[in-house]
């Protein structure tokens, strides 16, 4: 997503670590004020997810996901653009970041609880078109959880229709549709309605196209924490840089960041003052890992239990302090749309 000077995704000085003051070349959707961009942020947090409904955001109901998990139609290996109806410009960069995921491993900081870190980077995707943005599976059947404004910048922007490619960090693609957008917290909730298979796995079917169903897959996830995280726990951040260096004198430099970057850090605790609820302007949870222009969404990972305790979304551009979607947060919009 662009950069802002509140909430984005985020950004920071190349290279990691060193925090330097970032220059913008124009004014973006995400520095504006919020009179400009959220006129008036409609509730939309009393929706839930109901199996039959084909991801249509749905009104309060006491009814939840079922057991049984929604079909997911087949994606075959090699997508098309009669396949995806993406443009020629984003199916080509889809195809890239497909590639260089299938092609090179993700580097992990070598710490006590590496086992912990690669579930971790397992279930992180990246979305597919060039404004970047990151989410994370939170379910084996493909409920995946990342940031409003990576979905849609207001409420004029957000339609329910429109479906989302993201890539694994397997490079396995997917095609979601948003089922809860709460753009108050800064949190969406996509699931999975097609997917090709796993890399490397072979089930005898070479189809070029898309076929009706596969069988219920298991897609790589994890899950939230039991509790916050405490002052100054150890955490990981995986997100997707984006491809293009903010910082240049001109436009179209490239970073050469890998397309998924694992950073460690520390939780920073909460913005003083700040409804721990309400992040449409900026995160209010506080960290210190490394991010760059497409990290939002990116899940916040305790070291040492390898669990949800946050996502990534902003940065402070007066202090540079990293900010995010705190645990309180997500656990209140994951009951109301998943449940308990």
């Amino acid at each position: 997503m662009p950069p802002s000077s509140t909430s984005s995704s985020a950004k920071s000085a190349r290279p990691e670590p060193e925090l330097i003051t970032r220059r913008t070349r124009q004014r973006t959707r995400r520095e504006m004020t919020k009179e400009e961009v959220r006129p008036s942020l409609v509730e939309v947090t009393d929706i839930d997810i109901i199996e039959d409904t084909g991801g249509i955001l749905m009104p309060p109901s006491t009814t939840r996901p079922q057991s049984t998990p929604p079909s997911i139609a087949r994606l075959p290996n090699k997508l098309t653009q009669e396949i995806t109806k993406l443009q020629k410009r984003d199916m080509a960069i889809l195809r890239k970041k497909a590639k260089w995921l299938k092609d090179f491993e993700v580097r992990i900081p070598l710490t006590q609880t590496t086992a912990n870190l690669q579930s971790v980077v397992n279930a992180t995707l990246v979305f597919a078109q060039e404004d970047a943005g990151t989410a994370v599976c939170i379910a084996p059947e493909g409920i995946i959880l990342t940031c409003s404004h990576c979905v849609a910048e207001s409420e004029e922007e957000f339609d329910d229709s429109v479906q989302k490619w993201l890539i694994f960090a397997s490079g396995q693609v997917v095609k979601t549709k948003c089922i809860a957008w709460d753009p108050r917290r800064d949190l969406a909730l996509l699931r999975v309605v097609a997917s090709q298979e796993l890399p490397g796995s072979t089930s005898g079917h070479p189809s070029p196209q898309v076929s009706a169903s596969i069988p219920f897959p298991s897609f790589p996830f994890i899950t939230l924490a039991a509790a916050p995280p405490s002052k100054r726990e150890a955490l990981i951040c995986v997100g997707h840089p984006g491809s293009e260096d903010l910082e240049a004198s001109k436009p179209g430099v490239k970073t050469d960041y890998d397309v998924l970057h694992v950073s460690t850090g520390t939780f920073r605790g909460y913005a003083a003052g700040q409804d721990i609820q309400d992040n449409s302007e900026i995160g209010a949870l506080k960290h210190d890992c490394w991010t760059y222009w497409g990290h939002s969404g990116a899940p916040l990972v305790a070291q040492g239990s390898g669990k949800l305790v946050g996502l990534h979304s902003s940065w402070d551009d007066q202090t540079g302090m990293r900010r995010g979607v705190g645990f309180e947060a997500l656990k209140a919009f994951l009951d109301e749309h998943v449940g308990p």
